[in-house]
This record gives structure tokens, C-alpha cells and sequence, in this order.
């Protein structure tokens, strides 16, 4: 089950909790905590969530909360369901994402914790934070690539960019478009290292990495979702063939 599955299963289960709760039926206080302090700790879920669900820890404050404000069940369900759409549409417009989960995949049996806690924070705020989610998928790369280069044994400086980064474990890989013959292979290599230098303009102009002028074009939730799929899908393309590459014979 993907992350996002598994947040869409927890959701619901939350929602029905609820609605038994306040239509007389059965419910299990500790699995309502649970349900609550995990979803709680999920940035978008926190935001999308119904406002009840922070202010009520219990079961108990959560009957104290419906029982006065609707006489019959129908209403209540009815309440219950609104409320909880927008966490749901959200979810499962998620689920339209099909790079996440291989992305996320590969970069788990590739690199430490940090590679992938950074992954985490690109995915977790592109709805809500875009310009914190290009920043961190530039630190996607730029962590990947610092990575690949520690392993090969190759020099580079701390203070180098993203694109010196790029092309110096491209160079280490055989990634380079001018190692290749091939024509098709230069392009294909060529147009990754464009979406490199892209995504260094994009955080430059866009993130959050620099002092703000009130003037300045701020990113959108489609911006940071562009921004993030092509950090991960060439993050996981460094990663993969790095892996072939290093494989045992």
C-alpha cells in the first residue's frame, strides 16, 4: 500500500469512527486517538482535516461537540461527510500521482535517511508549501548527486551548485551526453542535464531560499508538483544507474 493509500484508508476509518459516535453506535476511543495523532502529524492533513478533529483529543469532547449541534443522526452523518471531503478529494487526487510510489521506492534501496526524508518534505508540501517544496527538491538533488560522488570517490567542493554537482556525478555514471555516440542518448542526456540548470532557475526565482520583494512571482501548487516529480525522476535515474553500475558481477 502506497503512503497516500494508506492516508485515504486512515481518513476513513477516522470518518467512520466518528460517524458511529455520533449515531449511537459502537467506536473504540483508543483507535479515535491513534487515527487522530497520526493524521495530525501529516502537514496537508492537518490543514484539510476537519477543525473538530484538533480541538477534540477524545471521543468524549468529540460527543460533546456533535450532541448539541444536531438532534437526528441523518444530520450528522450528513455533517460528518462534508467536512471530511476535502481531506478525501485531496487523497485521491493523489492518487493521479503514479511517479511517487517508484520514485520513493527506489530512492529507499538506494540512499541513507537523508535522501529520502528529503524526498518526504518535497512530496508533503507541494499542496500547501510550494515554495518550500522547490526548495527541498533542489536539496533532492543536490544530496543525491553529493552522494553518488562520496561512493565513486570523486572531488567536489561544498560550495558547488547544483548544476557542477549534476554534471560531475554525470561524469562518474557515464551520464555525460559528450561520452555517448549515440545521437538519441546525447539528446536524452542533454535534456536531463536542462532539467537540472531548470530546477536551480526555478528555486533561484521561485523557492523559498532567498529574501522576498513583494513583487515577486510566487509558485503554485502545479509549479512545485513540476518541480518535484522532475527532482524525483532524475534523482531516481542517478540513483538506478548508479545501482547497475556498482551491482556485483
Amino acid at each position: 500500500m502506497s503512503p497516500n493509500e494508506e492516508l485515504l484508508t486512515q481518513v476513513e476509518s477516522l470518518r467512520n469512527v466518528l460517524v458511529s459516535c455520533a449515531t449511537g453506535g459502537a467506536w473504540s476511543t483508543d483507535q479515535y486517538k491513534k487515527l487522530r495523532r497520526e493524521l495530525l502529524a501529516v502537514p496537508a492533513m492537518k490543514r484539510l482535516l476537519p477543525r473538530f478533529v484538533a480541538a477534540c483529543y477524545t471521543l468524549d469532547d468529540f460527543w460533546g461537540f456533535i450532541k448539541p449541534k444536531f438532534n437526528h443522526y441523518q444530520e450528522r452523518r450528513e455533517f460528518l461527510r462534508t467536512e471530511f471531503t476535502p481531506a478525501l478529494d485531496y487523497l485521491e487526487a493523489q492518487q493521479g500521482a503514479p511517479a511517487d510510489e517508484p520514485i520513493t521506492s527506489s530512492l529507499k534501496t538506494f540512499a541513507p535517511a537523508d535522501i529520502n526524508e528529503v524526498w518526504q518534505k518535497a512530496l508533503d508540501r507541494r499542496e500547501d508549501d510550494p515554495e518550500g517544496a522547490i526548495t527541498a527538491a533542489r536539496a533532492l538533488l543536490e544530496t543525491t548527486c553529493k552522494h553518488i560522488l562520496d561512493q565513486q570517490g570523486a572531488e567536489y567542493d561544498e560550495d558547488d551548485d547544483l548544476p557542477n554537482l549534476y554534471r560531475a556525478a554525470a561524469q562518474t555514471l557515464n551520464l555525460a551526453p559528450e561520452q555517448h555516440h549515440e545521437e538519441v542518448f546525447k539528446r536524452i542526456l542533454g535534456g536531463c542535464q536542462s532539467v537540472v540548470n531548470g530546477l536551480g532557475t526555478l528555486r533561484n526565482k521561485l523557492s523559498d531560499a532567498h529574501g522576498r520583494s513583494p513583487l515577486r512571482t510566487r509558485p503554485a501548487p502545479r509549479h512545485a508538483a513540476l518541480a518535484v516529480n522532475l527532482a524525483g525522476s532524475v534523482a531516481m535515474f542517478l540513483a538506478e544507474t548508479f545501482q547497475a553500475k556498482n551491482r556485483p558481477k
